[in-house]
């Protein structure tokens, strides 16, 4: 019997152990061994004072946004006559950073004089290479409304051992509290739209709504609820230490029964207590079509962008190099699509909550204007023993709480980010791949019921997405594992693929693009490469994950299933013409330029007919 224990505990143990390694290929094949936050770079818990009046740093102008601006340059002059190369100037905000903002609590054996995290920094010879040598710099800094004051420090000792020698004056803008960075999404039914925003307005101070109509014509109100996030409902640290920052108050209003197709107006208001009223810029949206209905519609997906400095701030290059020449290919395309799905890893906030603002802020151009509609990804909910599949530490602490709250998704418990949605012709399933989506799982019976309830003579083209790969890639690191998914990622899933004729799968998490054949079980079941006709008889699985965040390397070896691979930053676009014709596009951000393409054409008929392991079991009685 100790023999056979013995032997049981061994197994088990083998067992265990292979897990741990597949787990850890799946958490290492997302993220570089370089990708750090920045921001984390930064020991700001072991800063010490070392105050030099001889040190001057003065930023203007102090007053921002006197016109309403939400985005703004400031100038930092910055004189030193001790100048070093390891000198840098962060910007802080709330203005105020020393001990007195710490908790009580801290992990600290002595209280640090700083426990907040910088919002961005710089170095000081950044835009002067002599100014170890003159002691003078200029540094343009772009800053954006975040709802409170902003003050500039000057740091010796790099960032392992930052010395705190000066403290420039404090700016603001003129109303920290204004509504900002409005965010569009589908709401449950077809005719209506959500409007999410960000503001320093609580409940009891100013009720929030938004007044809208049809352009032209006259406007009503609907009301909005308000959400809050506190430094308590973060699961770890940096989020719930050194990188929490409070995101105001987070609003949303339903706008309901829309005429199909129309173009309206809106802006977000407060009525403050003493009567008066407080309100944002005026945007515009047009509405969903019917579901079914027959007309152009035009359809943006890609995942993995992250945020980017404008200014050149938190060497934001080597984070995500690509982030805001997607942003810009997709504000300059802005007329020629309708909707936006970006599936997983969005602000890669990762803890430093700060930066969660700056993302609503670079993409406010595309998500008030069309839906932003978006998919969790491991930055965004992964955390030790806080209910997501991966155990690991991607998310910084939010364990999914900012993502779930910045941006709203029309699911049933958005704490669970998987939901159905339409749009005219599409009908999209969006999967979380952070919680369990195998068979016999709630996710699972979700994403049956969303594949198995698509009309498909009304909405003929049928989507599925979701963060990580839970198709085929031929990422280097999936390659290495031996099965070019994430593990047990189509293991379960294929099956509801082929049986309700998916015509495309997308997913992020590989920074890169990749596109396979019609595929079913490892094999490609159609020769075509640029054009199908006819039954679709396997699922087309696209990786998209090359929204801007730092590339992916493919395998050496080249599956045969893999049609075209592209180790850039880009985007899909897919464009319904009909009920019957179809358009893919892969365009690079750099350009804007069409690299990968291909057409669908078929029939009803066509999605009727039975392919292997599509159809159930009939009978030849009369």
């Amino acid at each position: 019997m100790e023999d056979s224990s013995q032997w049981l505990k061994m197994i088990l143990m083998i067992v265990v152990l292979s897990w741990l390694q597949i787990l850890g290929l799946a958490s290492a094949h997302g993220r570089a061994r370089d990708d750090a936050h920045p921001l984390s770079k930064i020991n700001i818990h072991k800063t010490t004072l070392a105050l030099r009046d001889s040190v001057s740093i003065k930023a203007s102008p102090s007053l921002l946004g006197s016109k309403g601006e939400d985005i703004e340059w400031v100038t930092v002059n910055l004189v030193n006559p001790d100048p070093s190369e390891d000198d840098w100037v962060a910007v802080f905000s709330p203005a105020n950073f020393n001990s007195s903002t710490c908790k009580p609590e801290n992990d600290e054996v002595a209280e640090p004089y700083i426990c907040t995290s910088p919002i961005k920094y710089k170095y000081a010879n950044y835009s002067n290479s002599e100014y170890t040598k003159t002691g003078k710099a200029v540094l343009k800094f772009q800053l954006i409304n975040q709802r409170a004051d902003f003050s500039f420090a000057v740091f010796s000792g790099g960032l392992s051992n930052p010395k705190l020698v000066a403290v420039s004056n404090y700016i603001t803008f003129a109303n920290p509290k204004a509504p900002l960075y409005p965010r569009l999404a589908n709401g449950k039914s077809w005719d209506e739209i959500t409007v999410t925003w960000t503001s320093g307005y609580g409940i009891h101070e100013a009720v929030p709504f938004v007044e809208w109509g049809l352009k032209g014509e006259t406007k009503t109100r609907s009301p909005a609820g308000t959400l809050t996030v506190d430094q308590n409902s973060m699961c770890g640290s940096p989020a719930r230490t050194v990188g929490w920052r409070d995101q105001g108050f987070i609003h949303t209003s339903f706008l309901k029964n829309l005429w199909p197709n129309a173009v309206y107006t809106y802006r977000m208001g407060h009525f403050l207590s003493n009567g008066s009223g407080v309100w944002s810029k005026t945007y515009s949206f047009k509405s969903s079509p019917y579901p079914g209905q027959d007309s152009l519609q035009r359809v943006i997906i890609f995942g993995d962008m992250g945020q980017a400095e404008r200014d050149g701030s938190n060497e934001y290059g080597n984070k995500s190099p690509g982030a805001l020449n997607t942003t810009d290919q997709l504000i300059k395309d802005l007329k020629n699509y309708d909707i936006v799905f970006h599936i997983g890893d969005m602000a890669y906030s990762d803890g430093y909550v700060s930066q969660w603002d700056k993302f609503t802020a670079q993409v406010e151009p595309i998500a008030s204007t069309v839906p932003y509609m978006v998919a969790s990804g491991n930055h965004e909910r992964d955390w030790p023993d806080s209910g997501s599949f991966y155990q690991f530490t991607d998310s910084g602490g939010e364990c999914g709480v900012l993502a779930e709250t910045m941006y709203y998704v029309p699911a049933e418990n958005r704490a669970k980010f998987w939901y159905s949605t339409d749009y005219g012709m599409f009908h999209f399933c969006i999967a979380d791949s952070e919680h369990d989506w195998r068979q016999g799982t709630e996710q699972y019976k979700f994403i049956e019921h969303c594949l198995a309830s698509a009309d498909r003579r009304k909405q003929p083209w049928l989507i599925f997405a979701a963060h990580r790969v839970l198709g085929y890639s031929s990422n280097a690191y999936y390659a290495e594992e031996g099965s070019f998914e994430e593990p047990m990622g189509r293991d379960d899933l294929q099956k509801l693929w082929q049986k309700y004729r998916v015509d495309i799968a997308f997913f992020g998490h590989v920074h890169n693009y990749e596109r396979t054949c019609p595929i079913y079980q490892n094999q490609c079941v159609n020769s075509e490469t640029s054009h199908y006709s006819g039954t679709m008889n396997g699922t087309i699985h696209v990786v998209a994950g090359g929204g801007g965040h730092h590339l992916s390397t493919f395998s050496t070896v080249t599956p045969d299933w893999s049609i075209f691979r592209d180790l850039d930053f880009g985007f899909v676009k897919l464009t319904a013409f009909n009920h019957s014709y179809l358009l893919f596009e892969y365009k690079k951000s750099s350009d804007g330029k069409v690299y990968d393409s291909f057409t669908i054409s078929r029939e009803y008929k066509d999605i009727l007919a039975c392919v292997h392991d599509s159809c159930a079991p009939t009978t030849l009685a009369a």
